[in-house]
């Protein structure tokens, strides 16, 4: 019975909040029954005023249906929507219907681990796919308690929002949890390795399949530690006790985001444990993704946004809170320059492109539109304003306003208006003079990044305002100055286009330690200066600002894609922090080296040999150096001597055996026997995920054709497995896959028919064709997205979808940019 469903709307979900207050929720679930679907009984008690109204319910099919104990026709369910007819007062809804299990990340997901057959199941209700698994009134403020009793496989634990316990085998009871919005009820069940442990009266526990369990042993001491350290920096911080019970982490196969924030259980995508060895910047990344969801118990779960518009205050309150208490409370006190390095262009490059936003106001008029603008944008660009917003009003006041909030909104909705009341009322009270009005108006209502760049001819920084989205912002920042061989740094305030700044300098950097929130832009005289002086640089936070220069400048065409290799190539080998590779190698081969002159690819692979020669036998920037190299190889006998012999210091693990395999079969040098061999020996979740990607980067017909059957779902693998298949696709000669340009925009807009929600659009950006930077192929993709229904295809395009291939397009419009100003010699 699944069908297409009607987004809610913003006045539907008004409309339905003024009608109804929601008493509980008490939800059956048997999820043994079945491989492909399971048994929902959801009874929902509520009051309300009396009138028509709606649940959401996208079963299989719907066995039974009572409202206040007389039969409702299920014929009625329509487009995710069953219309009912509430009497005044007090109501019961009681829903018996068949869910389907689903493998996208969404919903109820169910995951088979290959590597011992078995089953686990996880929920994930954001941001609409609560009705995929009970019914319900799906929408942030009609929050209520649950009670969910669950029957599965008798080997199985079950794990939810509030505690539960098994009183029969297979049989479990969870305990009524605190009011809940629908978007963050969750539950984990399967043969989970669970491990527990407790601090300041607060049960803790962690979970994993049992075949990443010994990881899970390896990790745990590591992972209860910062729980504890997050924990008692938020009690000092907000003043107000965790209020959910029960702490558990659940880290879950094929999950979409990088963690979910529901209240007493958490989930985490499972790479988050590590199976083979990492550097210290996978752990800071991990370690502030732990913070993140754990502010959100507060911010976000505690006090809910009443609609969608104010979804960007969850992400950028918990985004800066959890970089700063990494920061400030752990050993990851260098959690902020990996933050620059992982997610400063993410916000930036959103901010410039025509589907730029404000951070907040932007209205959301149903849940799919709002959640285009869950983006760098709202996590990034917000989380740098609450950081400048926290300067200006200091902490004091900052956190005095944030408890005021938490206080008066407890287990409630709240906007932003109320929020920033809060922090008003706080400012007034401790006599901190602050304009936030203004600087609402100017950071959080108008949309685009202004541009800073240093013009050493008049010693002036310029300051320019995005045309579109005009403003008059102030920005008080560092730069960093280069005079001879020596760096420092000064204190500067712009204020109006151009700003004085005396200074002699070889080259200058401006904002590097992320101080404002602008796109600085590198000189010439600058960049050719960082050639031979990035050597001197042993700031990492100076480095990470260097290198969000240059890619500001890369994505508006105002570098030589030849300078920036050169910058590399003197980088790479001097480099003393892991993170800088690690993350500015992707970037360099995925962006840079196509339309750099011929030979780039191989001297950064000559530079990271050398590296590789250099380091340390076992440390982990041999490590990052050894991956930059198999990226960068082209030579089977190479990569066959590291696969049988690796370089000392070096263990080959399932993941660096996997990379070799891939770049094997990528040039062409690695047959699909060999692959399937390989996997057949270690069959673990993350080996088949690189042997789908491995087998589709084959450079030959029919390595393509496999792949493009995933992207068009005649082969329908896990999510994971399709973003692998996507990214490994136009790889090898262009003649193979030349012809799937023009394929790709006819066949996209039906692809909704396979999948849906976020594995749709990330399917969508995964297969994009990035690589073919023609004129031809921005008009195509810019046509597809505004492709009416009535055209052949018939198909209306995914509101997910196209902001995807809008913003790819962008990225081509901007590399035929570089091509053009930039011709490749």
């Amino acid at each position: 019975m699944t069908t297409q469903s009607l987004p809610l709307r913003r006045d539907e979900a008004a409309d339905r909040a003024s009608l109804l207050t929601i008493d509980d929720y008490d939800v059956r679930l048997d999820l043994a029954a079945s491989e492909k679907t399971y048994r929902s009984v959801t009874t929902i008690r509520f009051t309300s005023r009396g009138g028509p109204t709606f649940v959401d319910l996208k079963p299989v099919s719907v066995e039974r249906i009572s409202l206040n104990g007389s039969p409702v026709d299920p014929v009625t369910l329509a487009k995710g929507r069953l219309p009912i007819t509430t009497q005044e007062g007090a109501n019961e809804l009681v829903v018996e219907a068949t869910m389907p299990f689903r493998n996208d990340g969404e919903g109820l997901h169910r995951s088979v681990d290959p590597a011992d057959g078995r089953a686990y199941v996880y929920g994930m209700c954001f941001m609409d796919a609560a009705p995929t698994i009970f019914a319900c009134f799906d929408q942030p403020d009609l929050k209520a308690p649950y009670t969910f009793h669950v029957t599965a496989p008798q080997d199985w634990t079950v794990i939810g929002n509030a505690p539960g316990t098994q009183t029969e085998p297979g049989v479990w009871e969870l305990e009524r949890s605190q009011p809940l919005s629908t978007y963050f009820v969750t539950l984990v069940a399967g043969p989970w390795h669970v491990i527990h442990d407790e601090h300041d009266g607060i049960p803790l526990s962690l979970s994993s399949r049992q075949s990443i369990a010994a990881d899970l042993d390896k990790d745990a001491e590591e992972l209860f530690t910062l729980t504890k350290q997050c924990f008692d920096e938020f009690h000092r911080l907000f003043g107000i006790r965790y209020p959910f019970g029960n702490y558990h982490q659940a880290f879950v196969p094929e999950f979409n985001a990088g963690a979910m924030e529901n209240p007493g259980c958490v989930t985490f995508r499972d790479p988050l444990i590590f199976t083979s060895r990492v550097t210290r910047g996978m752990r800071i990344q991990r370690a502030t993704t732990v913070a993140h969801e754990m502010a959100h118990q507060w911010f976000g779960d505690l006090v809910t946004p009443q609609w969608w518009d104010d979804l960007w205050l969850n992400e950028s309150f918990a985004e800066y809170m959890g970089n700063r208490v990494t920061a400030e409370v752990t050993e990851y006190a260098d959690a902020w320059a990996d933050m620059s390095y992982a997610r400063r262009q993410w916000g930036l490059t959103a901010d410039q492109r025509g589907s730029t936003h404000s951070v907040a106001g932007n209205g959301a008029e149903d849940a799919v539109s709002a959640l285009q603008n869950f983006d760098g944008i709202s996590y990034s660009k917000g989380s740098a304003i609450l950081r400048q917003l926290a300067a200006s009003l200091g902490d004091d006041v900052f956190f005095a306003g944030a408890i005021d909030h938490f206080t008066k909104h407890r287990f409630g909705n709240a906007t932003m208006h109320d929020l920033f009341g809060s922090w008003a009322s706080a400012a007034a009270e401790a006599g901190v003079e602050f304009d936030l009005d203004t600087f609402t108006a100017q950071w959080l209502l108008t949309a685009g990044p202004d541009t800073l760049s240093w013009d050493p001819a008049k010693m002036v920084v310029n300051r320019t305002a995005p045309s579109l989205h005009p403003a008059d912002r102030s920005h008080t920042f560092r730069a960093a100055i280069l005079n001879g061989t020596s760096w420092t740094t000064e204190d500067i305030t712009v204020n109006g286009d151009q700003t004085p700044l005396k200074v002699a300098a070889n080259a200058v950097v401006l904002d590097p330690y992320d101080d404002t929130w602008a796109a600085a832009i590198p000189d010439w005289e600058t960049v050719q200066a960082l050639k031979g002086s990035i050597a001197s640089i042993t700031d990492d936070g100076l480095r990470a600002g260097v290198w969000n220069n240059l890619r500001s400048a890369w994505f508006n065409a105002a570098v030589d894609p030849a300078d920036v290799i050169d910058v590399a190539e003197a980088s790479l080998p001097i480099e003393d922090l892991e993170d800088t590779p690690r993350r500015t190698m992707p970037w360099l081969f995925g962006s840079v080296v196509p339309l750099a002159p011929e030979g780039a690819r191989e001297r950064l692979h000559d530079a990271a040999l050398r590296k590789l020669a250099e380091v340390a036998p076992g440390s982990e920037l041999q490590l990052s150096a050894y991956r930059a190299a198999i990226r960068s190889a082209r030579s089977e006998s190479l990569l066959r001597e590291w696969l049988a012999t690796p370089p000392a210091g070096i263990e080959t693990d399932l993941d660096l055996r996997w990379r070799i395999l891939a770049k094997l079969a990528e040039i062409g040098s690695a047959t699909r026997e060999e692959l399937q061999a390989a996997y057949d020996a270690e069959p673990a979740n993350d080996a088949r995920i690189h042997h789908t990607g491995a087998l589709v980067s084959i450079p030959d017909a029919e390595a393509k054709a496999y792949g493009w059957s995933v992207f068009t779902g005649e082969t329908d693998l896990p999510n994971y497995d399709i973003l692998a298949a996507g990214r490994a696709f136009w790889s090898g000669p262009a003649e193979l896959t030349e012809s799937y340009v023009e394929r790709y925009f006819d066949e996209l807009p039906a692809t909704a028919e396979k999948r849906s929600g976020w594995s749709l659009a990330e399917a969508a950006e995964a297969f994009f064709p990035s690589g073919s930077v023609t004129e031809e192929t921005i008009v195509a993709a810019r046509a597809v997205v505004k492709q009416d229904p009535s055209t052949s295809s018939g198909h209306r395009l995914d509101p997910g979808v196209r902001r995807r291939v809008s913003d790819a397009a962008d990225n081509l419009q901007r590399h035929l940019a570089i091509k053009i100003t930039y011709p490749r010699t």
